[in-house]
């Protein structure tokens, strides 16, 4: 048997729908539409950014080899991968919120009250509590979940950028380490030649004990060198083995700096600041603030009436065999208001809260966006000037290294005393240092735009 829905349960659906949260308009970026110009950034080329994958900007297959272990194994990417599964979830949970809840039940009974045996027997089934959405506080709360899982899935990709220019900052570090490593050694291995000439000379009376001691100096200082680097590059391998989440094959490993550094490529910058907001940290801080308001609505919606609905409908019969025939339909609906009459202002309160909430999301959107136009600006400074800086130390290496080789020559044949060898030799043994320390800032600082600018999509 059909009963028609009342008039009063029609009118209240009706109601529901309407939102009190405030209209959502993206802030003002707050930073300058185009990148910063001047001496340092002569030679930047703004060029239109592209779409491109982090294994085209890291081009060498060893470090897209170690760069894909480390995606598949980091626990910081497991991690983010579980915060962003956790706020799906409950997203869901909320969403379910807005559907009513249903259940059923049976039952069968028989009794004898003394005239005769009686049977009873019901099906019903019931809407348990279903909140009618009259001021979109549940629709509120629902888009506020919804905003911090999609918030969540940018901080899982953050996660992934910044694993992916940690892995390429440490393995270049290990290639500029081992470069220094062979500076040392070779340094060492010269120091040890001089050591012996300089001992020869002064058994011979042709030169002071002061020579052999200066020797031995630079001979010393470039062995403690050597054990400091020799740490160094086995940390550089703990730190990768710690990124990776398991052993680097040596194979992976580049030979020296200059080995490691060639094979990343330039990231265009772009032509504005416009390109920030595809950041993930970005991105993540203004999901983050679309939660924060749609808060505010639900907060608002706080202070109305919340009104329930129950009902209870089915069938009962006293015979079995009639349960299903005209007649046997039962229902019943009833609705609950429930206001607090006196909070002693909590409900505005709560508004309060949800409106500084929503602020503090706006200020930190706003400084998110400013620290990555200074990320960027900054990195397109050093982009600006390091060739130049690269072929300025390059040409004082090779000053340096034709300063030692006269002054060797000089000291051999007896015309300088080994202080001017000693000297040329350590000059030129602290520009081959620098050259290798230079090239790996230029080297770092094509990841450092990559990770300014907010990577790829495919990560």
């Amino acid at each position: 048997m059909t009963r028609a829905i009342p008039g009063w349960v029609l009118t209240l659906a009706a109601l529901g729908g309407c939102s009190l949260q405030p209209g959502y308009v993206r802030p003002a970026a707050s930073v300058p539409e185009s990148w910063p110009t001047g001496a340092a950034y002569a030679d930047s080329d703004h060029a239109s950014a592209t779409d491109y994958a982090w294994h085209d900007v890291f081009g060498d297959p060893r470090l897209q080899a170690v760069i894909a272990q480390a995606l598949a194994n980091n626990q910081d990417v497991q991690v983010a991968l579980a915060n962003m599964a956790q706020a799906r979830a409950q997203y869901g949970v909320q969403r379910a919120a807005q559907a009513p809840q249903l259940g059923g039940s049976a039952s069968a009974t028989r009794g004898d009250a003394g005239n005769g045996a009686a049977s009873n027997f019901k099906l019903e089934g019931t809407v348990a509590s279903y909140e009618l959405d009259l001021f979109g506080r549940l629709s509120s709360l629902s888009e506020a979940a919804r905003s911090r899982y999609l918030a969540s899935q940018s901080a899982a990709r953050a996660t992934r950028l910044t694993l992916v220019a940690d892995v390429a900052d440490v393995w270049l570090a290990y290639g500029a380490d081992t470069s220094l490593l062979a500076v040392a050694r070779r340094t060492a291995e010269a120091a040890r030649d001089s050591l012996r000439l300089a001992d020869a000379r002064h058994r011979g009376g042709i030169a002071p004990a002061g020579d052999v001691h200066q020797a031995e100096i630079a001979l010393h200082g470039a062995e403690a060198d050597i054990a400091s680097l020799t740490t160094q590059v086995a940390q550089d391998q703990n730190a990768l083995r710690l990124l990776v989440g398991a052993d680097v094959a040596p194979a992976n490993l580049p030979l020296s700096i200059e080995d490691a550094g060639g094979r990343i490529s330039e990231v265009p910058a772009g032509l504005g600041s416009d390109v920030l907001l595809r950041r993930p940290d970005v991105i993540e801080a203004e999901w983050q603030l679309r939660s924060a308001n749609a808060q505010i609505g639900a907060a608002r919606a706080a202070l109305f009436p919340k009104i329930s609905l129950t009902s209870l409908f089915g069938l009962a019969s006293n015979a079995l065999s009639a349960l299903f025939s005209g007649g046997s339909f039962i229902w019943q609906g009833a609705a609950n208001a429930n206001y607090p009459i006196f909070s002693a202002g909590a409900g505005k309160a709560g508004v309060r809260v949800s409106e500084a909430q929503r602020d503090a999301a706006l200020a930190t959107y706003r400084k998110a966006v400013q620290s990555a136009f200074a990320d960027v600006a900054n990195a397109l400074a050093r982009r600006g000037t390091i060739d130049a800086q690269v072929a300025a130390q390059s040409a004082t290496v090779r000053a340096a290294q034709e300063n030692l080789r006269l002054a060797d020559l000089r000291y051999q044949g007896g015309v300088d005393n080994y202080l001017q060898d000693l000297t040329a030799r350590q000059a030129s043994y602290s520009a081959e240092r620098t050259l290798v320390q230079t090239r790996l800032v230029a080297a770092t600082n094509r990841v450092a735009l990559y990770r300014a600018l907010g990577g790829d999509r495919s990560i």
